[in-house]
């Protein structure tokens, strides 16, 4: 049973990005806050606030989440994925971030993080997807400054290196 501080708050206790992190929070804080305000992981962006645009995606035990609807107490215990757990290291950005560079897939950047995140657990399922694959993936996400073409591109792109990546890994 877990115990409430004088305030109301209680313990949220989760591995981020494979690391456990813990925290108090409010019984009616929103995850996305959590992760920016408590733990100091602020990759994950609130747009909308009502899992509309897509910037506060996150993937908690696997699952694709909107964070900004989901609370933080509901994370206690899961394993939870943000966009900066896409680097391998803090001084290498992962293949998809490095297609996106590439491909200019991102202007001002705010949606970028809930599309990485989206891009990423949907690449990891389908190795091979299509231009029409990963534009419906994408109807899930609003982006105001790129028009999608790059970030289709950059996807693409990073799907074929993925590949061959992991073409490589099987054949050594």
């Amino acid at each position: 049973m877990t115990r409430l501080s004088a305030d109301g708050r209680h313990p949220v206790r989760f591995k981020l990005n494979g690391r456990p992190v813990e925290a108090e929070a409010e019984p009616r804080m929103l995850l996305s806050d959590f992760l920016r305000q408590q733990i100091g992981a602020t990759g994950t962006h609130v747009g909308c606030e009502h899992g509309v645009c897509g910037a506060c995606t996150v993937i908690i035990d696997g699952m694709l989440t909107r964070s900004c609807l989901t609370l933080a107490a509901q994370a206690d215990g899961c394993e939870v994925q943000t966009v900066e757990g896409l680097a391998p290291s803090p001084d290498r950005l992962g293949i998809l971030q490095q297609a996106f560079r590439r491909n200019h897939a991102l202007q001002c950047g705010f949606c970028t993080a809930g599309i990485l995140m989206s891009l990423d657990h949907y690449l990891r399922r389908h190795p091979a997807p299509s231009e029409a694959d990963i534009r419906d993936l994408l109807s899930g996400h609003l982006c105001r400054c790129t028009g999608y073409t790059p970030i289709v591109k950059a996807a693409l792109e990073a799907a074929a290196e993925l590949a061959t990546t992991t073409q490589e890994k099987s054949d050594a």
